[in-house]
């Protein structure tokens, strides 16, 4: 990052007043509020999935509905975990010094555990939608469904991006 005098202000690259430091300390701050509405939706969900196996309706699915929710506990498992992993990594390797490198591990493990929830909440919807239907629109809706999350999470993002920086 080079810094740039502008009379007795520093101006980063990105056009703020911040020093490589404290420019990791706001995108830490940032990236934990982000993380912390996700965190909250996967462990209710995780949570509910987790109690299904225990109710009557369980023993009556077919087996691949079975299957389909071993799938999905299995993904919102590793998607808790990609979610909870930057609150782990910022606790281990708090006090060293290394927060810029931290926050990019911590934006990956973040951004893993987004298309972890995106697979979560595809295989949840597929195995709700065959148990309450039983019927072939089932795909359909499902495509509709991820495409909307699809545009959400990553195309409406990456267009902005696109269209409004520079670099």
């Amino acid at each position: 990052m080079a810094d740039r005098e502008h009379g007795a202000d520093l101006v980063n690259d990105w056009g703020r007043h911040e020093t490589e430091e404290e420019r990791a300390d706001r995108k830490w701050t940032e990236l934990i509020q982000e993380v912390r509405v996700a965190q909250t939706g996967v462990q209710i969900l995780f949570g509910f999935l987790l109690t299904v196996v225990f109710t009557p309706k369980y023993g009556q699915l077919e087996q691949t509905d079975k299957t389909i929710y071993i799938v999905t506990v299995v993904l919102g498992a590793a998607t808790t975990g990609a979610l909870i992993g930057p609150v782990s990594l910022h606790r281990l390797v708090s006090g060293r010094r290394i927060k810029p490198q931290a926050v990019e591990w911590a934006s990956r493990m973040t951004f893993a555990g987004l298309v972890l929830l995106l697979a979560t909440m595809t295989s949840s919807l597929v195995l709700i939608l065959r148990v309450a239907t039983h019927n072939g629109a089932v795909t359909w809706i499902v495509t509709g469904v991820v495409a909307w999350y699809l545009l959400c999470w990553f195309g409406v993002p990456l267009w902005t991006r696109h269209r409004h920086t520079t670099r």
